[in-house]
């Protein structure tokens, strides 16, 4: 069975995490099959938006698998295979497959249909927008178990709620329910659970019906102004701005409006 599923609708990249029966913890084959996915999906252009979700009702992600991942890590279990050795002798790849220091540079949408705990909650970290069962949890708990949470999430928390909150979560290790992590400010929607899916893939499309050039600089616009004082942050949104006037889509999106039609976008 694959630990990691890619399906491709139209312009839509759909990725799985595929080991319900470990609330799909990641072990070395689920890093490097997930990296390896986001790499594909960078290089696709004709993906314009990502959903990232989890296999089963019952977790998003669990985090690193504790048994094989954080032993290997640790120097306390040697690689046993080309998986274990691949991880090990592969700079980034961990940080690439939760998207710590690798952006795929397309809208990223979690779908989170339960638990989001440790390196799953770190993943979500790592998206733009955020859908979530009203099932769902959340929480960093390295540090009940000595950890650090290296993922991302002593920069990130901070910057995605408030500091105290932020704080709060690291450092007692507790979790909170969907509807804190909403009022949190940390999610954009709360649905049932069955919904979660089609929430995020009617959220994707929406994105994807949008000129695609526009929709990355303003994404690439968004994430490099943000906590840049404001003179700086809109002289900086200029740099994104132009080239996306000069496109070719930049002439469809007005013409198809005057014409009564559909525009169609060809991302240049």
């Amino acid at each position: 069975m694959e630990k990691v599923l890619l399906e491709k609708r139209k312009h839509v990249g759909l990725v799985t995490i595929n080991r319900p029966d470990v609330r799909n913890a990641l072990d070395p084959e689920a890093v490097c099959r997930l990296a390896d996915v986001f790499s594909e999906l960078h290089d696709d252009d004709d993906v314009r938006v990502v959903i990232v979700t989890g296999a089963g009702q019952d977790a998003f992600c669990a985090g690193a698998d504790l048994g094989r991942l954080i032993p290997l890590i640790s120097g306390e279990r040697a690689p046993e295979d080309e998986w274990d050795r691949r991880f090990k002798g592969e700079p980034g790849i961990f940080e690439r497959s939760i998207l710590r220091s690798y952006d795929i540079d397309k809208p990223v949408i979690a779908a989170i249909n339960g638990f989001a705990i440790a390196g799953g909650m770190e993943l979500v970290q790592g998206t733009d927008l955020r859908i979530a069962a009203d099932s769902a949890r959340f929480g960093v708990q390295e540090v009940k178990w000595a950890i650090f949470p290296a993922g991302g999430s002593t920069v990130r928390l901070p910057r995605q709620m408030t500091m105290p909150r932020a704080m709060e979560l690291l450092l007692t290790g507790d979790l909170i329910d969907a509807g804190t992590a909403l009022e949190w400010g940390f999610l954009n929607r709360v649905v049932p659970a069955a919904q979660v899916l089609d929430t995020a893939l009617e959220l994707a499309e929406r994105i994807a019906r949008n000129g695609p050039i526009a929709v990355r600089a303003i994404r690439r616009s968004a994430r490099a102004c943000a906590g840049l004082p404001e003179h700086a942050g809109l002289a900086m949104e200029l740099q994104f701005a132009a080239p996306v006037f000069a496109s070719e889509d930049a002439r469809e999106g007005p013409r198809s409006f005057l014409e009564k039609r559909p525009a169609v976008y060809r991302g240049r």
